[in-house]
């Protein structure tokens, strides 16, 4: 019996000892495999099948991003018309991708999309993890299998640029930390409804050099006009971006640490001192940021013809006062409602192909 006892346990022993070494094996293998397809590629980004991704603003010519706006026009004009005869959208799909949470973002595009006939389909971060579920590029194929459209709200980037190159469906940017070019294309649409024009006109950015001044740095590229960033020291705006706005020749570019620099601006804009996921931060921002405060002061310094915008929402009595937000000179609400018009001339443009007329 204790012979048979002990043979018992040795066969035992070695079979727990092959699992062993058999789940090492596969871990390890998995883990190999995590790391060449769950990481971006870089491989630059092709066209979809149908349409054209919306990623930078650069991305397009003068002509392409004029031809937005003037979609856009139209779109608004129609929603006011209550005109429901226009649905150029009908049967089609929009995912929406939501790894940094939003409101306006949720509701402009929902709404949007379904008031010009499509539907749109809310993956909250709980529901869908970009790069942590399962791969980035298998999401773009999965979804794009599903539907005509896909707009992305990200944290990072290289996620997007993923999300795009692996898409069969065009890929549309609701925000990452390097951009946020659909805001910026209804600021455009904003200023041209209050000052009649856009080109040629001096913004000052007042704030932290993020996601907002690489947009309009991008937009520099394309489209002359005179763009300044007054930050505090250390806060400056992406070095190689700031380049390639310069390298372009059309825009005025300047990047300041002195709030004078506002002085003759035709619009003043500004941003949250700290992001979504950078709260830990606000502290030693409150002290850096201080002397920044878009306030009255401010606004004076600038002049009587400028006007003030904010992507909102807005951290009142901080980056700028309630006075200046609930004066005469503010258009952020305006242009709170223009990301719903704009961003339907975007999808009007980049899903022409798709779109019935």
């Amino acid at each position: 019996m204790y012979l048979s006892s002990q043979s018992s346990m040795n066969k035992c022993n070695s079979r727990s000892c092959a699992r062993s070494r058999t789940t090492t094996r596969v871990h390890a293998l998995l883990q190999a495999d995590k790391s060449k397809t769950a990481t971006y590629s870089g491989k630059g980004v092709n066209p979809p099948a149908q349409g054209k991704h919306f990623l930078h603003l650069d991305d397009f010519t003068k002509d392409e991003l004029l031809d937005m706006l003037d979609r856009a026009k139209n779109a608004k004009s129609n929603f006011y018309a209550r005109d429901e005869s226009f649905k150029p959208f009908k049967g089609m799909s929009m995912a929406m991708i939501f790894t940094k949470p939003s409101a306006r973002t949720r509701v402009s595009f929902e709404t949007g999309f379904y008031r010009l006939g499509g539907h749109a389909v809310y993956l909250d971060p709980n529901t869908i993890q970009i790069g942590k579920r399962e791969p980035t590029r298998d999401i773009a194929r999965v979804l794009s299998g599903y539907n005509d459209v896909i707009m992305a709200r990200l944290f990072g980037h290289d996620d997007l640029l993923e999300l795009a190159e692996f898409s069969k469906v065009p890929v549309i940017n609701g925000l990452t930390d390097y951009n946020h070019p659909c805001q910026i294309m209804a600021d455009v649409l904003t200023i041209m409804e209050v000052k009649g024009k856009f080109e040629g006109l001096k913004v000052v950015y007042v704030g932290d050099g993020n996601n907002m001044v690489h947009s309009w740095l991008r937009l520099a590229a394309r489209i002359p006009y005179e763009f300044v960033c007054v930050c505090p020291p250390g806060y400056e705006p992406d070095e190689a971006t700031v380049a390639l706005a310069k390298a372009a020749g059309i825009s005025s570019i300047s990047i300041s640490n002195d709030r004078n620099a506002v002085k003759g601006a035709d619009v003043i804009y500004t941003d949250v001192w700290a992001s979504m996921g950078q709260k830990d931060t606000l502290e030693k921002k409150l002290r850096d940021f201080g002397p920044y405060q878009v306030n009255e002061d401010m606004m004076a310094l600038a002049g009587p013809q400028c006007t003030f915008m904010h992507c909102l929402p807005a951290e009142r009595g901080l980056e700028c006062t309630d006075a200046v937000i609930e004066s005469a000179a503010s258009v952020v609400f305006q242009e709170a409602e223009n990301r719903m018009h704009m961003q339907n001339g975007i999808m009007l443009h980049c899903l022409q192909s798709l779109a019935k007329n």
